[in-house]
């Protein structure tokens, strides 16, 4: 990419973070799910706090809102000596990977016309149960019939089934689906859309996510990106932003959804940005994080499938890994190599990734075995 436009995408970030800053709390959640998780679920505060500090979020603000985090179960602390490292819980852990999934996957699936109902007898759970199965439920995007009754179009079963096990009101809980009796005179299920959730706002949100982000794709159409912190900083509002819209939206059938739905353009926006950042932002990523942990691992394989895209094969992997590592120790270099476009620092090899390259110099390409990142 060129001076001008690396200038200029610098200048628009440099504008939105002063316009709207990034609440510090929020971002850090975000970079845990967007860039942490991938890389092990930990890191040094160190080096969070120089993730953070492109977006104008002090070091105390830093520290304030990873207490708080660790406060509200989401994060674990360990000291060694001076230093912090901050790990996502394991129950957390699986409440990202479920938050996750609804951001990098397709979403408006085909729907077989049925509607889920969630509820429960009087009496059957306590209050607190009700209240955690409540929260839960409608943070997923059910709408409340009553007190104790909930409905959805096409939930995610998975996480439904997650949703009443954490909760612990599994064994109380009736879960059906229900469709249309065709009664004439009656009203259609359909017709709940308008009376039990409000799109507007949702609509509202996902348009000014559009107008906000065209220029960054229009940029990237013409020129890719090679500055690594300054694809870092636009993959990370981009997510960032995008996921605070889509955690808000009921994720319907298209069916259900108005004629001019702005969420899917939304979506493939989010994507194009994404998918023409992550190679060079991964390099500022892996860098930042090795400078306080040297067997930082890799990321992880189902970072190169979100969005559908660039998934690496391991045996692709494997090969250019091998191939990267010979040419590094013919040429006599000694502080980095660089494979599938990540960097790395110090990178040890180890035996079943020298036998990968031994046997990758012997052909023997149908064995291919390698340990991505250390165990």
């Amino acid at each position: 990419m060129s001076i001008l436009a690396a200038n200029s995408l610098h200048h628009w970030a440099e504008t939105l973070i002063a316009d709207q800053p990034p609440r510090a709390k929020s971002l850090v959640m975000t970079l845990f799910g967007d860039v942490i998780r991938p890389h092990g679920g930990q890191l040094w505060l160190g080096s969070l706090i120089r993730l953070l500090a492109p977006f104008g979020i002090s070091d105390r603000l830093v520290r304030t809102s990873v207490y708080r985090l660790a406060e509200e179960g989401w994060l674990s602390a360990q000291r060694e000596g001076r230093r912090s490292q901050y790990t996502l819980q394991p129950e957390a852990l699986q409440r990202f990977q479920h938050a996750y999934n609804r951001i990098y996957a397709p979403t408006y699936l085909a729907w077989d016309g049925q509607w889920t109902l969630v509820f429960t007898l009087a009496g059957e759970l306590s209050a607190k149960q009700r209240a955690d199965l409540r929260k839960e439920l409608l943070w997923e995007g059910f709408a409340a019939l009553a007190p104790s009754a909930f409905i959805h179009p096409n939930p995610h079963q998975a996480i439904l089934r997650d949703i009443l096990l954490h909760s612990r009101c599994a064994g109380a809980v009736y879960v059906s689906r229900v469709e249309d009796a065709e009664l004439r005179g009656t009203k259609t299920l359909n017709e709940l859309v308008e009376q039990c959730w409000d799109l507007s706002h949702t609509q509202t949100s996902y348009q000014q996510f559009i107008d906000r982000f065209n220029v960054v794709a229009a940029a990237l159409k013409q020129e890719p990106l090679h500055d690594p912190e300054l694809a870092f900083i636009i993959r990370s509002l981009v997510i960032h932003e995008y996921r605070r819209v889509h955690l808000h939206d009921p994720q319907f059938p298209l069916d259900l959804l108005p004629d001019n739905w702005e969420g899917k353009t939304a979506y493939e926006l989010c994507r194009y940005i994404y998918q023409h950042c992550h190679a060079a932002s991964q390099r500022y990523i892996v860098e930042t994080l090795n400078a306080e942990d040297a067997n930082t691992p890799e990321a992880a394989d189902f970072f190169y499938e979100r969005f559908g895209g660039w998934r690496v094969k391991r045996k692709q992997r494997a090969e250019r890994l091998g191939k990267a590592w010979h040419r590094h120790k013919k040429s006599g270099a000694s502080s980095r190599i660089r494979t599938c476009g990540r960097s790395l620092r110090r990178r040890v090899l180890y035996p079943a990734e020298l036998w990968t390259h031994r046997n990758a110099q012997k052909g023997d390409s149908g064995k291919l075995a390698i340990i991505a990142r250390r165990k």
